[in-house]
């Protein structure tokens, strides 16, 4: 099937940045929230996004009208009735995207495909839990969507292929590079990329060096543009945690146990970037 309208649940860091990729790509798109605060301030933060383009000339000033011209915003699933496509951005709880996926399976057009941006949620679980399993698929993007160029495509066990091949088209038309991933806690980049974040909050909390210095660590010495406890800030100390307590759950093993300061921060509220503190101080900035 050819996918021309897409639909977006979230419109928070991830949602936001999805909306933009695929706007940016000349394709419609309704993104949806509980709230029109939440979704006007996706709206803005995509306006933003779309202005540093042009001021560093990757944009002109007609194609930021163009883009923002196929986003609409909605506050009900039901704005989302006529989508070919719809992806979901809502917070990394099972629970939570168990409720969406049921509500969007009642409300869309019986052809449509449901995806989701889940890092680490079995795709086959969410599938089961809709009247469309086979027309159930993840998207995993990745943080900054609109400049990470690699999506991972996760197959459910009861995806079909007209399913794949209709999201791997409008990936690539998005400018996107997908990877088929099989369905396994935390697919592939997160069960290496979190552990390797754990890591370094295990390093942390037992003292072998300072935030600063573990991120310069591993900066210089693995060439990373990013140290691994700044992206973590930048990801969510929230969502690292979820992820490592389902590759735990998932796979039995102790070498996925969060490490107990991660834990510790995250019932303290100290998020990362969103909250203004992770391991790292942002209220000042």
């Amino acid at each position: 099937m050819a996918i021309s309208k897409i639909g977006v649940v979230g419109a928070g860091t991830m949602g936001n940045g999805i909306t933009q990729a695929f706007a940016v790509a000349g394709l419609d798109v309704v993104m949806m929230d509980i709230g029109d605060a939440q979704v006007q301030r996706g709206f803005d933060t995509i306006a933003v996004s779309l202005d540093r383009l042009i001021k560093r000339e990757k944009m002109n000033a007609d194609q930021r009208a163009a883009a923002l011209a196929h986003v609409s915003t909605a506050t009900s699933v039901a704005a989302l009735a006529d989508c070919d496509l719809v992806i979901e951005a809502a917070t990394e709880n099972l629970q939570l995207k168990l409720k969406v996926f049921a509500d969007l399976d009642a409300a869309l057009n019986p052809s449509a495909i449901l995806a989701s941006n889940t890092s680490s949620i079995s795709i086959t679980k969410l599938a089961a839990a809709t009247k469309r399993p086979g027309q159930v698929i993840g998207m995993h993007f990745f943080n900054p969507v609109p400049m990470m160029a690699l999506v991972e495509l996760i197959r459910g066990l009861q995806t079909t292929d007209e399913t794949y091949a209709a999201v791997e088209a409008v990936s690539k038309l998005i400018g996107k590079t997908p990877v088929q991933v099989k369905n396994s806690p935390g697919f592939v980049v997160n069960r290496m990329l979190c552990p390797m974040i754990n890591e370094a909050i295990f390093a942390l909390g037992e003292g072998l060096a300072t935030a600063a210095e573990i991120d310069e660590a591993m900066k210089l010495g693995c060439n990373h543009p990013i140290g691994p406890l700044a992206l973590c800030d930048l990801i969510g100390l929230d969502v690292e945690l979820a992820v490592m307590q389902v590759l735990f759950e998932g796979f039995k093993d102790p070498k996925y146990r969060p490490a107990p300061l991660l834990v510790e921060m995250v019932e303290a509220g100290y998020l990362g970037r969103k909250t203004g503190r992770g391991f790292f101080d942002y209220d000042s900035k």
